[in-house]
């Protein structure tokens, strides 16, 4: 069945919420306020204001029309998608009025908030058919305002057992002529509720890292066209796990993750971009150890490994505790098994490049090199590391041009942090590659 996309994005970044109303303030709207006046690498590709756990139950209405106030007056400047979150329950009929009514408050035209509001977040949904009744709210709000059918996005996050078997019904359920499931633009995962919802504890009270969750969420998405957002990432003072976790996401398909912080906007934002400059790495007791240096020169610089030079054409290389001796071929096979590239974005441009004039002569593939000098404890060692580029290879390399691309086209307000990073040429090289 081939699906019909209703959004022109191909990916998400980043996925930040801020509370409706904080209770207390002068102004309770202040944080609205503030996050919507976000602009370049510390905007998100898709704002939520939260108006469900971030905000406190009695603020909820006063919630509301913060959001109204504060996108009808600033919602045209935001430089990202806009898509408040409702109160919603698969198991309380009188909470998912009470969303649906949140609904029709933001999207009266008469209130002029509408017109800058992408879609609506759905929280703890549970099977196929729960989805189908928000689906249905969001169709009526449509129809009371004469907005176009499927206008209105609809995100959901699965935040139970229930919400996460409903994902392999999607490819089935979209497209039916009894729903507008077509409009499901995000599936965010929520592991707080979710390990609530399994009963799942841990020694420490942590939460479980859920893997699976991840994979069947990203699996779920690229099945049904859609894309897959991971749940928040609480310590927002660990950058390296908030990055580790990131790089795990991607390497599962799922690029975007929720972001607590401007601060971790700007991390989630530039994390998945291609590198400006290319480096190597060298895998270490299951670690991975950036080497330092120029293009043609990588030092190695760990007490984790040594490589000494025991006589001519001699080597003895100690990683950890097991200790080797090797000659010189043996030792460069081993590096260059251990060693590998990250390339630059333009690293990739150039080598996308290179095969699409290849194909244009009549060639299938062809072989892109890459060659270094290690040096570890002054020993230098010349490795070399060679890939057949076909087409298959040349299409999976595209996915993080296809990135970049769609990053700048849907962002012009990064356009300037991005040409400063990279370089005007390489900017328009990658635009027009692919």
């Amino acid at each position: 069945m081939s699906l019909e996309r209703r959004y022109q994005r191909e990916f998400v970044r980043t996925f930040f919420t801020t509370p409706t109303a904080v209770e207390g303030e002068d102004d309770s709207a202040k944080m609205l306020r503030s996050a919507v006046q976000l602009r370049g690498m510390q905007a998100p590709d898709v704002w939520v204001p939260d108006n469900e756990d971030a905000t406190a139950p009695n603020m909820r209405d006063e919630g509301v029309e913060n959001i109204v106030d504060v996108i009808s007056e600033h919602g045209a400047d935001f430089p990202g998608e806009i898509h408040p979150r409702i109160v919603w329950h698969r198991d309380d009929p009188t909470t998912r009025y009470q969303g649906f009514q949140h609904m029709l408050e933001n999207a009266d035209p008469s209130n002029g908030a509408i017109e800058h509001i992408d879609g609506f977040v759905i929280p703890e949904v549970g099977d196929i058919d729960d989805w189908k009744k928000a689906d249905e709210f969001l169709t009526i709000v449509e129809s009371e305002y004469g907005l176009e059918e499927g206008s209105l996005s609809m995100s959901v996050i699965v935040e139970s057992g229930e919400a996460e078997l409903a994902m392999g019904d999607l490819r089935e359920e979209i497209g039916k002529p009894a729903n507008n499931l077509e409009r499901l633009f995000l599936l965010v995962d929520g592991e707080v509720d979710y390990t609530k919802d399994m009963r799942a504890m841990t020694p420490t009270g942590e939460l479980p890292a859920w893997p699976e969750l991840r994979h069947n969420t990203s699996r779920g998405a690229s099945a049904a066209g859609l894309i897959a957002v991971d749940g928040p990432y609480d310590d927002i003072r660990d950058v390296e796990g908030y990055h580790a976790r990131m790089e795990d996401n991607r390497a599962k398909g799922m690029t975007g993750i929720w972001s607590l912080t401007p601060g971790q906007v700007v991390e989630a934002n530039r994390s998945p971009l291609p590198p400006k400059i290319g480096s190597w790495i060298m895998e270490v007791d299951g670690q991975e150890i950036e080497l330092e240096g120029s293009e043609d020169r990588q030092v190695l610089d760990t007490d984790a490994v040594s490589l000494q030079e025991t006589d001519e054409g001699s080597y003895s290389l100690q990683i950890g505790d097991d200790e080797r001796r090797l000659d010189e071929d043996e030792l460069q096979e081993e590096l260059t098994d251990r060693v590998s590239y990250i390339p630059s974005l333009d690293d990739i441009v150039d080598s996308m490049e290179e095969f699409e004039a290849a194909k244009e002569s009549g060639k299938g593939a062809i072989a892109v090199t890459q060659a270094t000098t290690v040096v570890i404890d002054d020993v230098e060692i010349d490795i070399s590391k060679e890939r057949m580029w076909d087409e298959a290879t040349y299409q999976a390399a595209q996915t993080p041009i296809t990135l970049f691309q769609d990053v700048y086209e849907h962002r012009p307000d990064q356009h300037e942090e991005l040409e400063e990073t990279y370089g005007i040429d390489i900017v328009e090289r990658a635009m027009n590659v692919g």
